[in-house]
C-alpha cells in the first residue's frame, strides 16, 4: 500500500466513523447545569428549556 492509497484508506475510515456517531444530549443534565447558574431561576430556566 502507498502513501496516496493509505490516506484514502485512513480518510474513508474517519469518514465511517463520524457517520456511524450519535450525538445525544441529557436534558436533565442539562436542565440542572442551568439552574447553577447565578441569575437564571426557575421560570427563566423553563423559558431556555422550551427553547432547547
Amino acid at each position: 500500500m502507498n502513501c496516496e492509497k493509505l490516506t484514502k484508506f485512513i480518510l474513508q475510515y474517519g469518514d465511517e466513523l463520524l457517520g456511524k456517531q450519535v450525538k445525544t444530549i441529557d436534558l436533565p443534565a442539562l436542565e440542572a447545569e442551568l439552574s447553577k447558574i447565578k441569575g437564571i431561576g426557575d421560570k427563566r430556566l423553563e423559558e431556555i428549556m422550551v427553547v432547547i
